[in-house]
């Protein structure tokens, strides 16, 4: 099996660095009573003993209330991976929420990491439900059980992979998944106003990307929407797209696209 080095793990300093709420000691002034503070750097200590290192953090931009906003810690094991016939080697992440001014629960999201690309993908579907825990009560044994179940859940997210894989789509059908993949980050209105050479956005940047089933398509379309590596045009002046830089707009695109690419599998 493939392994990542534990060495490619943030140390406590690297979090910090990126996500200094992650350590905030005390709650917010907004909270309750009956709220219990629990750092998410706790988290982060339990997670280690249940060999998951953290391999990215981020913070939402905030002008009120800094140090308690939402966070975002990414969260990878070097024991659990898929393995592809192909050489298309993707890592299964867990992707965690969380907030210190009472408005978020602790949030768990599976997630996938492609080595060719490095893109983490977001999976969202009803046998993959995000998980919560709440700080009122929050325990070891709780965050055990609730990643043993993420864990378990894993051969869907094979399945799902290999779904993708395995259908192909015609150029007609390319063009439509593209077009409706727009309005994963833009609204129907902006899509409608804009101008996009569609073909331009379906060309893959990477050879291991070169094919007509769902998985290459989607994995081209995913990396420019995420990166901003397409052009637009509104009316006669064109515009570069720009890197989608906020996670909670990130993970939503991710979710959208994954559920998307589903949906054509089923149409198959």
């Amino acid at each position: 099996m493939l392994e990542i080095d534990n060495s490619s793990f943030l140390s406590k300093a690297e979090i910090k660095e990126r996500a200094s709420s992650v350590f905030t000691t005390v709650k917010g002034e907004a909270t309750s009573e009956k709220y219990t503070h629990i750092p998410t750097d706790q988290v982060i200590d339990d997670m280690d003993k249940l060999g998951w290192g953290v391999v990215d953090a981020k913070q939402v931009r905030a002008r009120k209330g800094i140090g308690y906003q939402k966070h975002l810690v990414v969260f990878r094991n070097p024991n659990v991976a898929i393995n592809g016939e192909d050489g298309d080697d993707v890592f299964p992440q867990i992707l965690l929420t969380n907030s210190h001014d009472g408005k978020n629960a602790f949030t768990f999201t599976a997630g996938l990491f492609r080595m060719v690309c490095e893109n983490g993908l977001v999976i969202s579907t009803q046998e993959f439900e995000n998980l919560k825990i709440r700080h009122m009560g929050y325990s070891f044994a709780e965050l055990q059980a609730t990643i043993t179940s993420m864990v378990e859940k894993l051969p869907l997210t094979v399945d799902s992979m290999n779904k993708l894989k395995a259908t192909k789509l015609s150029q007609e059908q390319k063009i439509d998944f593209a077009k409706r993949a727009l309005e994963t980050r833009f609204s129907k209105e902006e899509v409608a106003n804009v101008t996009i050479d569609i073909n331009e956005l379906l060309e893959p940047t990477r050879k291991e990307d070169s094919g007509d089933d769902i998985w290459s398509v989607f994995n081209v379309i995913q990396e420019k929407l995420i990166h901003g590596m397409f052009e637009y045009k509104t009316g006669t002046k064109a515009r570069k797209a720009r890197k989608i830089k906020n996670f909670n707009q990130d993970l939503k695109v991710n979710e959208k696209l994954f559920e998307l690419a589903l949906e054509y599998t089923i149409a198959a």
